[in-house]
Formats: structure tokens, sequence, C-alpha cells
């Protein structure tokens, strides 16, 4: 992986003690040594750079490292090479040829980086990918990638030490044994298992996190490869530009740190933005429901009275309606009436011309009567 001059992973090289120079090869310290060291530790190896700088500078002690950490014995451990040493600019992370079969990138990363799992991903693939072209892939080296966090990559389930692979999630058959992911959590050693504790690897992790050089040497006086680690700290720790290039790495991650407060800040404050806004939002939209429900009830309203006027205007249609019809038959009746009434008058006035008919015949025929009486008589008169 290329860096600038100016990345953060780039630093000047070093004059480390050569890797078969052990501790007890190099001199004293102005006699002072490290088994009569006390109080703080000026910085530990979580500081990347002294990591690196014990790690390139003593070879035992990376061999001792690996073997924790892969559950080796030393005898399996043939040759161990840092492929990638200080020359003329620094990489923090390290690449490892194991026994030339296996290709090993280890790194120190205290910052919690959001895309740590895809950048140890990409490491790990482009330590994979190292063939030459024409060669056979059966060639091809196993790469394992081992990251120490200080922070914890899945807060859901926290592992002090992870060990991912390819395998079929749905029957767990492993795949390939060329790619591994190895995560130490070192804010988690109180999770360590206790086949960690047998291979030493919570002791490694309480070893970088110590602060005194009293707890250095306690954890020294247990296991030969950590007091060489131990030793290698001390030495590096004396060293004025190993101090000077570990206290830029402080102020550089003190800087990121700065800046990452200020972006969760910065992220707080956007996250409060957006909630006031989804706040305004929301009550402007519970608003613009209110109004709408107002609106829908003067509608109703407006409607029920619409329907209330239309109602009532019916039932005044209706009642005219009945009342005409009343009339109607009022006067039908009326008319009805006059007319029975007109027929019995024309019936009375008929029955009153016949009965002065008859009684006018019946008057003629009683004087038509008389006449022929008194004709009678008067003809009798005359004959006598």
């Amino acid at each position: 992986m290329k860096h600038s001059s100016h990345s953060e992973n780039n630093y000047s090289a070093l004059s480390f003690v050569p890797d078969h120079q052990t501790m007890s090869d190099a001199p004293p310290i102005n006699n002072y040594t490290f088994w009569n060291a006390s109080g703080q530790i000026p910085y530990n190896m979580t500081n990347d750079y002294m990591f690196r700088a014990v790690l390139q500078s003593n070879n035992r002690v990376l061999r001792g490292l690996i073997c924790s950490l892969l559950h080796l014995s030393e005898q399996k451990v043939i040759s161990v090479e840092i492929t990638n040493p200080i020359i003329k600019e620094f990489r923090l992370d390290i690449n490892v040829n194991l026994n030339n079969r296996t290709l090993i990138n280890l790194e120190m990363q205290m910052a919690n980086k959001l895309n740590w799992r895809e950048r140890s991903v990409m490491y790990l693939c482009r330590s994979f990918d190292h063939l030459s072209h024409g060669q056979n892939y059966s060639e091809a080296k196993s790469a394992i990638h081992i990251g120490f966090l200080d922070y914890t990559l899945f807060k859901e389930r926290p592992e002090f030490y992870a060990s991912y692979k390819l395998i079929n999630v749905k029957n767990r058959q492993k795949y390939s044994d060329s790619l591994t992911l190895n995560v130490v959590d070192l804010s988690r050693i109180d999770l360590a298992t206790e086949e960690d504790k047998k291979y030493h690897i919570h002791e490694w992790a309480l070893l970088f996190k110590s602060t005194t050089w009293e707890e250095i040497k306690m954890l020294a006086s247990k296991d030969e490869y950590l007091q060489e680690a131990s030793e290698t700290m001390f030495r590096m720790s004396a060293d004025d530009l190993v101090r000077k290039r570990c206290r830029d790495r402080e102020e550089y991650y003190q800087d990121l740190r700065n800046y990452e407060r200020k972006i969760e800040l910065d992220q707080i404050e956007h996250e409060q933005d957006i909630l006031s806004y989804k706040q305004k939002i929301e009550q402007d939209r519970l608003e613009h429901e209110q109004d709408i429900r107002s609106y829908e009830q003067k509608i109703e309203q407006n409607r029920l009275e619409h329907e209330q006027d239309i109602r009532s205007y019916e039932q005044k249609i209706e009642q005219d309606r009945l009342e005409h019809e009343q009339d109607i038959r009022s006067y039908e009746q009326k008319i009805e009436q006059d007319r029975l009434e007109h027929e019995q008058d024309i019936r009375s006035y008929e029955q009153k011309i016949e009965q002065d008919r008859l009684e006018h015949e019946q008057a003629i025929a009683e004087k038509d009567a008389l006449i022929q009486q008194l004709l009678a008589e008067n003809e009798a008169l005359k004959k006598q």
C-alpha cells in the first residue's frame, strides 16, 4: 500500500537494533536498566510507532507474538521476516512472511475508524494478491490480517480475540484457509477465553496497554517473549528519535480525536437540526392535518347545512304542494258542490217547471171542462 510523504503513516527511517541483536546485546542506557525502571511509561505499544519499532527491532519478539496469536509452537516457526522494513518511508502496518508460506499483516489501531472493516479486508486482499504474472495459483501464500483495536468492532457481540474466515453461511462449511481476519479488542481483555490465556494472548494485550514500568516488569517476569518485548520497549523509549516519532503519533491521534470529536459534535448538531426539522415538519404536518380536518369539518358542516336547507326547501315545496293539492281538492270540492247544487237547482227548477206545467195543464183542463160544462149548459138552455 503506497503512502505519500504527507500521509499519517509515513515517517523517516529509524536506526533500530538489527533483527539478530537481542536486548542482552544492547548497551546499557546511562547505567539505567530495565529492571530498576519505575514510574510512567513515556509511550506504550498502543502507540503504533512504538509497536512498529519494537517488533522491527527484535525478531524474537515478533516471533513470540505471532506464535501466541496463531497458536504455534516455536519449533513450527522456521522464519519470520518483515517484508516492509523501515528504509526511507515508514508504514505503521507490518507485513510479515511466516515460513515463506503465510503472509501476515499486523496493525495497531487506536482510533475508531468507521471504515476499519473495509480497510482490513483491503489490506488482507492486497497481501494475498502477490503472485507474479505466470505463477501458478497453487503457489499462492495464505494471508492473515491481525488488527489490534482499542475499541469494540461489533458492540452487540463483543469478543477479545476473534477470527473470521470464508465459510458457507448455511452449513458452516469452510471454503478456504487462504484468507483470515483476526481482531484483538484491547478494550475487552476481560473477555479473554481459557484458550486465549493458554497462548498468553491476554498477557500480550496487557503488555501493550500497560502504562507503568511496574506493570511491564510484572508481565515480563511471566514469559521470556514478554520480557524481550519489555526490554526492547525500554530501549526504544530511551531513543530520542523514537520518542519524537511516538510524540508525533500521539499528537496526530490527539488531533484526530479532536477532529473526530468536532465531527461528532457537528454530527450531533446536524442530527439535532434534522430532529428539529423533522419536528417542525411533523408540527407542520399536524397543523396541516388539523387545518384539513377543520376544513373538512367546515365542508361537512356546510354540507349538512346545505342538506338541511335542501330538506327544509323540499319540506316547504312538499308543504306548498300539499297545500296546493289541498286547495285544488277544496276548489274541486267547491266546484263539485256548486255543480251538485247547480244540478239540484236545475232539477228543482225543472221540477218546478214540470209542476207549473202540470198545474197549468190542470188549470187548462179544468177551464176546458168548465167551458165544456158551460157550453153544455148553454146548449141545454138553448134547447129549453
